[in-house]
Order: structure tokens, then C-alpha cells, then sequence
């Protein structure tokens, strides 16, 4: 089991509170068939870019009955090393509007994150953000980028999207909101500037 201040650490880096398990499931996501999507890439070149700013909260929970992250794989010195080094933790995290568990549900962060720094913690970041609210549903944004989650403000980019948001690329600015040192429960606001087509 895991000491209450290395929990703390991984709950501090990464991001968010927990919502109860009886959170709203997600809508399946449509791909366009090919010919679609290659007719979409043909207008492409008269198409507009676009940029939408996103902002919700990231909860993630790594106690109680029904998790939100779990680790998944650790290196034979991850628990006697300072930044948890080789700690990976997969993720279905809930993304909401406020802060508060019950506050409306937008999405899930899907994926993982890994510590990935020997000297200075820092997370290396591979989620999708799988938007479920009407204006974005089943659209998804992708980060993948390094966390260094004991600074005030970390900036991740935004490397791809599908849906609304084709093409995207990006900033996603994080920022702890709450941490509980004793369940290692967290919750991270995000600040997203997407530009797609």
C-alpha cells in the first residue's frame, strides 16, 4: 500500500477528485466512413481555422470502491524514489463543469500518466479528452506532453483531435484546484485553447 505522501505526490502531479461511480456513461463516438473523411481533407484547403476555449474540471480518484485511476505498472525503485519514478497509472477520470463531484459532467479524460522524471517530478501525459456534452459530443482532443505537477500552472499540448475537432492542436493549461493528502484524491482545473477546422 501505498504511504499517504507518495499517493500525495502522484495525486499533486497528475490531476483530480473523484465523481461516484453512478456518473453519466459515454456516448460512443461516430468515425465518418472513408470517403467522408477524404472528401472533408479536399475542402480543407478553403476551410477556416477555428479556435475554441475550453474550461472544466479534471477529477481523478485514486481511493475508495471505485476508482478512477489505478496504477497499472511500477519500476522496482518506484516507491523509494522521491518522484515516484516508473509509476504508471491508467485512467477514465470525469471532466465536469465546476469543481464539485455533482456538478454537470462534459467528458472523460481517458489514457495515462507515468512518472517520468528521476530528479524533478514530472508526469508524462497521454489522454484523451472525450467530450459528452450536446455541442462537442463524441469529440475528442488528445494531450500528450510532460506535467510538471508542482508547479502552479502547467502547460500541455494539444496534439490532435477527432469530431468537432479535427486537426486540432493547442494549449491545455492545468491548475490543482483541491488535494487530499490522505486518499490521494485530486481535482485539476483545465484551461483549453484548441484551434481545429
Amino acid at each position: 500500500m501505498a504511504k499517504p505522501a507518495l499517493t500525495a505526490t502522484v495525486v499533486v502531479v497528475v490531476a483530480a477528485l473523484a465523481l461516484v461511480a453512478t456518473a453519466a456513461t459515454l456516448a460512443p463516438a461516430e468515425a465518418d466512413d472513408p470517403e467522408k473523411v477524404d472528401k472533408w481533407f479536399t475542402t480543407l484547403s478553403h476551410a477556416e481555422r477555428k479556435t475554441t476555449r475550453l474550461h472544466f474540471y479534471f477529477h481523478d480518484t485514486l481511493s475508495g470502491k471505485s476508482p478512477t485511476a489505478v496504477r497499472v505498472a511500477e519500476a522496482p525503485m518506484t516507491e523509494k524514489s522521491p518522484t515516484l519514478f516508473g509509476l504508471v497509472n491508467m485512467i477514465d477520470d470525469p471532466l465536469t463543469k465546476g469543481p464539485e463531484p455533482e456538478s454537470p459532467l462534459v467528458g472523460r479524460a481517458q489514457g495515462f500518466y507515468a512518472s517520468a522524471g528521476l530528479e524533478s517530478l514530472g508526469l508524462h501525459m497521454n489522454i484523451n479528452l472525450v467530450f459528452t456534452s450536446p455541442e462537442y459530443n463524441g469529440s475528442t482532443l488528445s494531450i500528450m506532453g510532460r506535467n510538471p505537477a508542482f508547479e502552479t500552472y502547467r502547460e500541455m499540448p494539444i496534439v490532435g483531435g477527432t469530431g468537432v475537432f479535427r486537426l486540432a492542436s493547442g494549449i491545455a493549461t492545468a491548475k490543482t484546484y483541491f488535494f487530499n493528502l490522505t486518499t490521494g484524491d485530486a481535482v485539476v482545473e483545465y484551461k483549453v485553447v484548441a484551434m481545429h477546422y
